[in-house]
């Protein structure tokens, strides 16, 4: 009989542990386990640390700048484990290794390298006009459905928040409602809504079937095997829109585009950048500005026909 050879397990490099340091530590600051895991968890495992191994690469010392320069090359000409990568994709993958650069600095480590993220370009924000989002409204094919096109675009919530939503999350306050959202990073907030809203989302809660009672605001319309309604899924919410979007106005649209949507009409309409972003949930308002402090074409013709009549 052959005698059997055991292979040492390969013992992870210093690098390598330090970026799982920064993932523990990254959920242990509330981060949520899909964006520790999708987030900053594959950029680095899946694609820096194979790439920092085939170049030798095994400490954070050997991490200069121009080694830092080389895996943004490597990004642009070779691109990830699915071949070329969109700016987009590199910008992300870039970012991932940027704050935990950032973590280990400050946790004393030795950082000498800078990673320099590549430039972006300028996209307009797609959204959606006022008589699109009453026309996909419109066209919904139940109650559940209306209402959540009807609350993504006045409220802003990401699909996420919308998902998880409670019905004792439908709050009034000396006349005022909101919506008590949880958004992420475990952050809460309060984003007001009309009274209008408030009651067809308490009516819609009212009005289901006794078997139907759940936490949830929004449940699916199939029943499971067991007989039970789960929640509505963030997914469940995306193909929906996709759907109605197709069906409605011929044209693939994203839950996403309904907030880009509530952000631009309410900066059009007046309200102050740090309200706006406040409701958005934001944590900056550089974002804010990048995203949703953007103009139509039709909005700087106005601007500009009434810095004219000024003129006259």
């Amino acid at each position: 009989m052959s005698k059997l050879t055991l292979v040492p397990a390969q013992q992870p490099s210093a690098l390598a542990s330090l970026v799982e340091d920064y993932l523990a530590d990254a959920r242990a600051q509330g981060l949520s386990p899909a964006t520790v895991k999708y987030g900053y968890g594959f950029p680095l495992r899946q694609i820096f640390l194979p790439w920092a191994a085939a170049t030798g690469i095994d400490s954070l010392e050997q991490l200069s700048t121009r080694v830092l320069n080389q895996y943004a090359i490597h990004l642009e000409e070779v691109g990830g484990k699915k071949g070329q990568l969109k700016v987009a994709s590199r910008w992300t993958y870039v970012k991932a290794v940027r704050s935990f650069l950032a973590w280990a600095k400050k946790e004393g480590e030795p950082v000498a390298g800078e990673a320099k993220l590549p430039k972006l370009p300028q996209t307009e924000v797609e959204t959606l006009s006022a008589k699109e989002v009453d026309l996909l409204e419109a066209a919904a094919g139940n109650t559940r459905d209306a209402i959540i096109v009807r609350t993504l675009a006045e409220s802003g919530l990401r699909r996420e928040e919308l998902a998880r939503l409670g019905v004792a999350d439908i709050l009034e306050e000396r006349g005022k409602n909101y919506l008590r959202v949880h958004g992420k990073g475990s952050r809460d907030r309060r984003v007001p809504i009309t009274p209008r809203l408030a009651r067809r989302l308490r009516r819609y809660i009212a009005g289901r079937p006794a078997e139907m009672a759940s936490k949830r605001v929004f449940l699916g319309l199939r029943r499971r095997p067991n007989g039970e309604v789960g929640a509505l899924t963030p997914s469940g919410i995306t193909q929906m829109i996709r759907n109605l979007g197709e069906r409605v106005l011929n044209k693939q649209i994203h839950p996403h585009q309904l907030r880009h949507t509530a952000a631009t009409q309410l900066r059009r309409r007046g309200m102050d950048s740090l309200d706006v972003a406040r409701v958005l949930g934001h944590s900056s308002l550089k974002m804010l500005r990048e995203r949703y402090d953007h103009v139509t074409p039709g909005d700087v013709h106005d601007s500009m026909m009434r810095a004219l009549r000024a003129e006259d």
